[in-house]
C-alpha cells in the first residue's frame, strides 16, 4: 500500500507538472525524484491502519492515513513557504551557515508558481544592501542588476501639465538598481538550487498541519500541506485525483508576499496582531505595464514619481515610470486601498493616466510587451503583527516590511530573511534530540530585526503613510510628510494609527456619481482583457474555481455589493475575474437584484486585492492548483 501510494506521488509530480506547464529545473527534478526513489527503495513496515513510515537519509518519516485519504509526509529541517526575494534569502543564508558549520540543513522551498519567479511583480529600483551582504560578488556571478538609477524626478500632475516638487531624501536612488525583480529571483533561485535548496516549483501551500493544545486550541504549526490535484469545479475527485503532500518542519517560513493565504490564516488563528497590538493593514494595489519604446525616448537610468492626477485629493496614490536597460520603460499607478468611492476603478485611472503628456511623450510609437498587478503592504511599522510563533516565522511583506515613502520593500524582505535564517540555524543547533521536528518558536528573530536597519527605517517613516488619511487629505499628508522628512525625522512621541481595514473605508455609492471612463484607444491605452493577456495567466481547466464565497451565499453577497456599493469587484479586480451579469446575459439565472455573480476564474493574476476591498469581506482568496497564474517574465 506504501509502496503504491509513494509511487502514484512520483507519478503525480512529472505527469501533473507537465499537464500544467510547469518547468522543473533540471537538478532540482532531478534530487526530488531522486529522493524519492531512496525512499521506496529502502525497507520499511507494511501499512497499518494509522500511519506508516518510510526512510530519508537515515530518519524516520511518516506517512499518515486518515480514512479520508492517504498522504505522503515529509520531514524537513526548515520548510520556506514562498520563492520571492525573502523565502530564497533565507533559504541561501541556511545553507550558507550551514557550510560555514560544516553542517547539513535540510531545506525545502514551495512555490506555487510554475517557475521561480513567475509571480514576482514589483516596480522596482532595488536598493542593493542585502544583496551585498548575502553575495559580496553579486556582480561577478552575473546577477541581473544592469541599470543604475541614475537621475531622479518627482512631479506633481494636473489632469493637463505637471510642476516638480523637492525630491524627498528617503527617495534619493543614487547606488539603487532599476530591474526586473522577476528576473533578480529567478536568479536567487539558482543560486539556491547551486547550494542544495530544493525547490518544488508548482507547489502551492494549501493549508496548515496545526499544533494544537490538549483543548484543541491552536497554537502553533507543525508544518504545511500543499494543494491537492485531480478536484473537478463541484471538488470531488477526478480519475487524476492525489491529495497533497505534507511537509514537517520545526520551523517554517512563510514568504508569500502581501496578504498570502497561509500568512493570514497565521496572523488570524494564533492572534498575531493582538499579541503585540498592532494596527490593521492596509494595503495598495499596483498596476504596471513594461514597454519597449523609441530610442530617441529613452533616457537610461532615469526614475520618476508622480502624485496628484488622475486621483482625487481624498485617495492615496501615486506613479512610477522607470527607464530600464534595452530601451524597456516600466511604469505603472499605486492606488491605496482604503479608497471610499466604490466606482472609482484603479486599472481605467492607470490607463487615462498613460494619456498624460508626462508618459504619453515617452510611450508613443512604442509596444507594451508585459502587463500585471498586485497588492502592496502600506501599514508600515505600526500594522506589524508579532512575526514569530510555535513552528514558524512570518518574511517580508508576509509581515508588511514595505517601506512605503522609500518605496521600497525587497531590500528589507531580503535582509528579514536573511536574519530568520540565522535564528532559525542557531534554534536548530539547540533542538531536543528526542523530538528533532517538534515545533521551534524563533523568538531572536524579532530582536534580530530590531537590531538591523530594518525595525528602525519602519519606525523613523512611521506617521508618513498615515497622514495622508487626515481631513485635508492628499495636501494634508504632503504638509506632515515635509515636515517629518525634513525637520522631525520620525523623532516624535506620537504614532498615527490606521484605524480600519481598507474595506471599512469603501462608502455607499449612492453618496457617489458613476465615473465616465475614456475608451481605451488601442495604442496607449488597452481594454482589460488585452492586458491580461500579456500576463501569459492560465490554470488547469476543470479545477475548483479558488475565489470562494463565504459559505456558498451568492445571493447575500449580491444584495450587499450590488445594492450598497454598486458591484465594486468588476471595477476594482484588474483582472475582470468578477461580473454580474443581468440575468437576460446569464441564461435568465440571478442570485438577486437581477444580477448574476460570474467569477472569471481563470483570468486570476493572484494579487489578492478582491479578498482585501470587497466591502462585505465575503471573498476568500484560496491557492488554485500549483503552477497556475500569471507567468512573469520582464515584470
Amino acid at each position: 500500500m506504501t509502496m503504491v501510494m509513494i509511487a502514484r506521488q512520483v507519478g503525480r509530480t512529472c505527469t501533473a507538472a507537465l499537464a500544467r506547464g510547469v518547468r522543473f529545473e533540471a537538478r532540482t527534478s532531478f534530487r526530488y525524484l531522486s529522493g524519492l526513489r531512496a525512499r521506496i527503495a529502502t525497507p520499511f513496515p507494511l501499512y497499518s491502519p494509522t500511519q506508516t513510515r518510510f526512510f530519508h537519509a537515515g530518519r524516520v518519516l511518516q506517512a499518515e492515513e486518515t480514512v479520508e485519504e492517504e498522504r505522503v509526509v515529509d520531514e524537513v529541517d526548515v520548510l520556506v513557504v514562498g520563492g520571492g526575494p525573502a523565502g530564497l534569502s533565507a533559504a541561501i543564508k541556511i545553507k550558507q551557515l550551514a557550510a560555514e558549520k560544516n553542517e547539513e540543513i535540510r531545506v525545502v522551498l514551495l512555490e506555487k508558481g510554475a517557475g521561480i519567479g513567475n509571480h514576482i511583480l514589483s516596480g522596482a529600483v532595488i536598493q542593493p544592501d542585502s544583496l551585498n551582504e548575502l553575495f559580496p560578488d553579486w556582480k561577478d556571478q552575473g546577477a541581473p542588476l544592469n541599470q543604475p538609477a541614475l537621475d531622479d524626478k518627482m512631479l506633481f500632475l494636473t489632469e493637463k501639465g505637471s510642476f516638480s516638487l523637492p525630491h524627498p531624501p528617503q527617495m534619493n536612488n543614487h547606488g539603487n538598481y532599476i530591474v526586473s525583480l522577476s528576473r533578480v529571483v529567478a536568479w536567487l533561485g539558482e543560486k539556491a538550487e547551486e547550494l542544495g535548496v530544493e525547490i518544488y516549483p508548482g507547489f502551492a501551500g494549501a493549508q496548515f498541519v496545526w499544533d494544537e493544545g490538549p483543548d484543541g486550541t491552536k497554537r502553533g504549526i507543525k508544518g504545511v500541506i500543499t494543494n491537492d490535484i485531480g478536484l473537478n469545479k463541484e471538488r470531488k475527485p477526478k480519475d487524476s485525483y492525489e491529495p497533497g503532500m505534507e511537509f514537517r518542519a520545526p520551523v517554517t517560513l512563510l514568504a508569500e508576499g502581501a496578504h498570502g493565504s497561509l500568512s493570514q490564516d497565521a496572523i488570524r488563528e494564533l492572534k498575531l496582531r493582538e499579541a503585540v497590538g498592532a494596527d490593521p493593514q492596509t494595503y495598495g494595489l499596483g498596476i504596471k505595464e513594461v514597454w519597449r519604446v523609441k530610442p530617441e525616448n529613452h533616457q537610461a537610468g532615469q526614475v520618476v514619481h508622480t502624485i496628484g492626477w488622475p486621483l482625487d485629493i481624498h485617495t492615496y496614490g501615486g506613479s512610477f515610470m522607470y527607464h530600464m536597460e534595452d530601451n524597456l520603460v516600466t511604469l505603472g499607478l499605486v492606488v491605496g486601498l482604503d479608497y471610499k468611492n466604490p466606482y472609482l476603478s484603479p486599472y481605467q485611472e492607470f490607463q487615462r493616466m498613460k494619456h498624460h503628456p508626462v508618459f504619453a511623450k515617452v510611450l508613443e510609437g512604442g509596444d507594451c510587451v508585459a502587463y500585471g498587478a498586485r497588492a502592496l503592504n502600506e501599514g508600515g511599522y505600526q500594522s506589524i503583527p508579532k512575526v514569530h510563533f510555535s513552528g514558524g516565522a512570518l518574511l517580508g511583506c508576509s509581515a508588511g516590511f514595505l517601506n512605503v515613502p522609500k518605496i521600497k520593500g525587497t531590500h528589507n524582505a531580503m535582509k528579514s530573511g536573511m536574519l530568520a535564517a540565522e535564528a532559525a540555524v542557531d534554534a536548530l543547533g539547540k533542538r531536543s534530540e528526542e523530538d528533532l521536528y517538534a515545533p521551534i518558536d524563533i523568538a531572536e528573530y524579532k530582536t534580530k530585526l530590531d537590531n538591523s536597519w530594518v525595525i528602525p527605517e519602519l519606525h523613523q517613516v512611521r506617521n508618513i503613510r498615515p497622514s495622508f488619511n487626515s481631513p485635508l487629505g492628499m495636501l494634508g499628508g504632503l504638509m506632515y510628510s515635509g515636515l517629518d522628512t525634513l525637520i522631525l525625522k520620525g523623532k516624535v512621541p506620537w504614532t498615527f494609527h490606521h484605524e480600519e481595514p481598507d474595506h471599512a473605508e469603501t462608502e455607499p455609492a449612492s453618496k457617489y456619481k458613476p465615473i465616465d471612463y475614456p475608451k481605451p484607444d488601442g495604442k496607449l491605452s488597452f481594454d482589460i482583457l488585452t492586458s491580461v493577456s500579456r500576463t501569459n495567466t492560465n490554470h488547469a481547466e476543470d479545477q475548483p474555481v479558488h475565489l470562494v464565497v463565504k459559505e456558498g451565499d451568492y445571493k447575500s453577497h449580491v444584495e450587499r455589493n450590488v445594492g450598497t456599493f454598486a458591484g465594486l469587484l468588476q471595477r476594482v479586480c484588474p483582472a475582470a475575474v468578477y461580473e454580474y451579469l443581468p440575468k437576460e446575459d446569464a441564461n435568465g439565472k440571478e442570485d438577486a437584484l437581477g444580477k448574476k455573480l460570474v467569477i472569471n476564474s481563470q483570468n486570476c493574476i493572484h494579487c489578492k486585492t478582491c479578498s482585501i476591498k470587497v466591502p462585505d469581506q465575503s471573498i476568500r482568496w484560496t491557492v488554485p492548483e500549483g503552477g497556475g497564474g500569471p507567468k512573469y517574465t520582464v515584470t
